[in-house]
């Protein structure tokens, strides 16, 4: 499979939610109804080569604050106390799987563990909703979602693969 490069429209709204270029090529993988993005997907390396292990990125503003105020209120030890333990290394698992099969760059040093980065536990509750939005069986991004009273069906998964 190929990586298919936002475009250059994409490209530009992404930036201006993010207020900076990025270092590496992405695609929208989730958006709202109306088009807007709200989670891009990261190549698996940046433009240098150095390793980026956060594959899916919540770039949707509303969404971002939101999730930051449940991070902020103590949501990442309170989410990880609630999910199944097992569930979550599933997750884990899943995001590292979906981030190899990402990969394009074969020689280049890999990046490791699951969302967010990390193999165990929760470390970004952004991470985790971005996961979920793409459709996968995240436990803690189901739960944020879920508190955040998130109808899945307000938002489209692309494909991001050509």
């Amino acid at each position: 499979m190929t990586f298919v490069e936002a475009s250059d429209e994409d490209r530009r709204v992404v930036e201006a939610l993010l207020g900076r270029p990025l270092g590496g090529r992405f695609a929208v993988a989730v958006r709202r109804r109306d088009g807007r993005p709200v989670v891009i997907e990261n190549e698996p390396h940046l433009r240098d080569g150095t390793p980026m292990p956060t594959l899916y990125w919540l770039v949707d503003p509303e969404l971002a604050e939101a999730v930051s105020r449940l991070e902020g209120a103590g949501g990442v030890h309170r989410f990880e106390d609630l999910v199944d333990a097992a569930a979550l290394v599933a997750a884990h698992d899943a995001y590292a799987r979906a981030r190899e099969a990402a990969t394009v760059r074969a020689n280049a040093v890999a990046p490791t563990g699951g969302v967010g980065g990390t193999r165990r536990g929760v470390k970004c509750l952004h991470a985790h909703l971005a996961h979920r939005l793409t459709g996968a069986d995240d436990p803690v991004g189901a739960l944020v979602a879920e508190e955040l009273g998130l109808d899945v069906g307000e938002f489209v998964v692309d494909d991001v693969r050509g």
